[in-house]
């Protein structure tokens, strides 16, 4: 296990790597290891943050549930500035919303596997990140999905 930790807007950020693919990302100090791919996901964060990357091109790995990778696949759909529900995915994965809930509140590479662009039915919803819904606040304004918070 290797991991990097990152400045961003948001704080410090610190990637974890496994076997040649990001594992997790935290809010947090961390050390500085330099493998390719924690290398790479750190250049993709910074172009994200500066506004000229979308998309993440990155190997990741959800190590958890059946059930925890099938949310966390489903987020990875979610395009930059674009938002769907917890129904939304309950109804794709014909699950209960709140068991959707339950996998985005446990999505371990957020950010990269964008679980800040669900929202609840008739609010923000939640988000388990330092700064909380603070936090999903920034990252949807970043991504121009402001008009959805007014």
């Amino acid at each position: 296990m290797t991991e990097r930790m990152i400045e961003s807007p948001l704080g410090p950020l610190t990637l974890t790597a496994r076997e040649g693919a990001i594992t997790r990302l935290e809010w947090r100090r961390g050390a500085r290891d330099a493998t390719s791919e924690l290398l790479e996901a750190e250049a993709q964060l910074a172009a994200y943050f500066d506004g000229t990357r979308e998309v993440f091109d990155l190997p990741l790995r959800v190590e958890g549930s059946e059930f925890q990778r099938r949310v966390c696949d489903r987020m990875r759909a979610i395009g930059f500035g674009e938002t769907v529900t917890y129904g939304d995915i309950a109804r794709d994965l014909d699950v209960p919303a709140q068991a959707v809930g339950a996998g985005c509140g446990g999505n371990p590479i957020p950010i990269l596997i964008p679980c800040h662009r669900v929202l609840g039915a008739a609010s923000l919803g939640g988000f388990s990140a330092a700064g909380g819904v603070e936090t999903k606040v920034w990252l949807l304004r970043h991504e121009g999905a402001a008009g959805l918070l007014i």
